[in-house]
């Protein structure tokens, strides 16, 4: 089975360069018989080149084939890679980056001066409202 798969691509790779050839013409022999069948009369006729269009110009091979490397280009090169860099290099908006460095050096800040991470009284206690016992009821704390 093996075989068989290495063939039918040596095949397909052998025709795929046939057909890669920058050949303009190609001249293929003819042999056609006279009506009499008195001889065989050779001669030679220019085959076109087989050409299907990219969709850019449907009558100049030259031109479809280079408006189709130059929209390659611009889509892949320019869009692709210089936006997905763009993207990479942009500063950050959301300032996250900024918040997290804040916090930091906040956090070594209070090391450095033996102070807690977080201040116990961040909040003013006469600001907090707690619900009553009665609103409670049985509902489970946990602390």
């Amino acid at each position: 089975m093996a075989a068989l798969f290495r063939m039918n691509c040596m095949q397909s790779l052998r025709q795929g360069l046939a057909l890669m050839s920058p050949k303009e013409t190609i001249y293929r022999r003819i042999a056609t018989t006279s009506s009499r069948h008195d001889g065989i009369k050779e001669e030679t006729k220019p085959v076109k080149r087989k050409w299907v269009s990219y969709g850019f110009s449907h009558k100049n091979e030259i031109e479809d084939r280079h408006a189709l490397h130059q929209t390659m280009f611009v889509c892949v090169s320019i869009v692709f890679v210089i936006g997905c860099t763009v993207m990479a290099y942009l500063p950050d908006v959301r300032g996250k980056d900024w918040a997290q460095r804040e916090a930091y050096l906040q956090l070594r800040y209070r090391e450095e001066h033996g102070l807690p991470p977080i201040s116990p009284n961040y909040i003013d206690a006469s600001k907090i409202i707690l619900p009553t016992d009665e609103e409670l009821g049985d509902t489970e704390i946990i602390i």
